[in-house]
């Protein structure tokens, strides 16, 4: 049996519908005239310290690659090295 007709038969209303809306955000605008609150302003310095940290190490095991890795591999050899 279906979850509305035992409802039903048991005289329960019907399932309210589940909320799948956000509710808005409350805090406070950075200046009236700009549509960006101080929640949206955190998330963005938190995305943006996030994903300069990713470069910073993708730009360190680049580096460690082609100094280390890749001449003791015999992939390449240094123009500084004799």
């Amino acid at each position: 049996m279906g979850e509305a007709r035992r409802r039903a038969a048991q005289g329960l209303p019907p399932r309210e519908p589940k909320s799948t809306r956000k509710s808005p955000d409350t805090s406070p605008r950075i200046v009236p005239w700009l549509p960006l609150t101080q929640n949206q302003t955190r998330s963005f310095v938190a995305v943006t310290t996030r994903g300069a940290w990713i470069g910073i190490g993708a730009m360190v095991l680049f580096w460690i690659t082609v100094r280390f890795i890749g001449p003791a591999a015999g992939w390449w050899s240094l123009a500084d090295m004799p």
